[in-house]
């Protein structure tokens, strides 16, 4: 399963098929989306990076770097650049923190950075991006500083977090282009109970399945909605849960074409409760014929996944 060990690594898949259905509704594209970045970034005193907005609804008001990604742009570009307009220095991206997203049509990719160049923005360079930049201390925040929006807060302590003790490999964006909103899932069956056995839901060409965004629903829905469209008889009686992302993949080059994004993405199922007629030692039936569950005979590959289940440590993605 060269494939899945790929997909732990946070490395990307070519977009390959698209398990679309008939009552499919309009996909999610760039054109019809917002991807936006954050950063979060420290300073050798521990301090944390905030910009004054200049706009006029929240001018004054202090937030981190942040902003949309314009055409053409790869999600690190975008970064760069939004805090080289709002703070005056260059950064380079640690890991990908976070995720947040309000449905398909609102992405945010939250980033711990680093600074690498440049002086702070100072009061006297003020321009429609911000006022100026300032390092300050977690601990004032907010009671000193009058912030934007309270948001950022657990950003900031993710970050905090993340530095004093990792609980994913970074992770970073990978180059690979897709035309839509979709994720890719890893999903994952080991029985209510028991975590000697693991299944994997695969395409009947051993791929792992993939399922488009629309307008409607929210990232955490679109494993459900695919969970659901395979299991439809017994549907009710399982639980989806997102576990969080294993791998982000862009590309942005060419508008309309490559900008979409591919959220490589762990789900675990289980049974809500016990039942006598179900066996809860075995994943559930899929009732599409283009999947089936395989069982993971490979010691380390399953220590892996289960690792990963069981700890958390995946990127989060939290629906805001």
């Amino acid at each position: 399963m060269e494939m899945v060990e790929r997909v732990l690594r946070g490395e990307g898949l070519e977009m390959t098929e698209l398990h679309l259905v008939p009552e499919q509704k309009k996909p999610v594209t760039r054109k019809n989306t917002c991807f936006a970045v954050c950063a979060v970034i420290f300073n050798s005193k521990n301090e944390v990076l905030l910009i004054q907005e200049a706009k006029a609804v929240c001018r004054g008001l202090w937030y981190l770097p942040a902003g949309r990604m314009e055409d053409g742009e790869t999600i690190v570009e975008a970064l760069k650049r939004e805090v080289k307009e709002e703070a005056g220095i260059d950064c380079q991206p640690i890991t990908l923190l976070q995720i947040q997203e309000k449905g398909p049509n609102w992405v945010r990719f939250t980033f711990l950075a680093e600074k690498t160049g440049g002086f702070l923005k100072m009061p006297e360079q003020e321009n429609a991006d911000s006022l100026q930049a300032q390092w300050y201390d977690r601990d004032c925040l907010p009671r000193k500083l009058a912030l934007r929006k309270r948001d950022i807060l657990p950003l900031i302590d993710a970050g905090i977090k993340y530095c004093q003790s990792p609980w994913f490999t970074m992770l970073q964006p990978v180059d690979l282009p897709c035309d839509v909103v979709c994720q890719r899932f890893l999903l994952a069956f080991t029985g209510n109970g028991n975590s000697d056995r693991l299944w994997l839901l695969l395409s009947n060409n051993f791929q792992l399945p993939v399922e488009v965004s629309d307008e409607a629903q929210t990232l955490a829905f679109t494993p459900k909605k695919f969970i659901k469209k395979c299991m439809p008889s017994i549907y009710d009686q399982l639980s989806v849960n997102t576990c969080g992302i294993l791998g982000v993949q862009h590309n942005g080059r060419v508008p309309g074409k490559t900008d979409g994004v591919c959220l490589n993405t762990l789900v675990l199922l289980e049974y809500k409760e016990e039942e006598e007629e179900i066996d809860l030692s075995s994943p559930p039936k899929s009732e599409n014929d283009c999947f089936r569950w395989h069982e993971v005979t490979d010691q380390r590959l399953r220590t892996e996944i289960l690792r990963k289940i069981q700890e958390g440590s995946v990127l989060p993605v939290q629906s805001v």
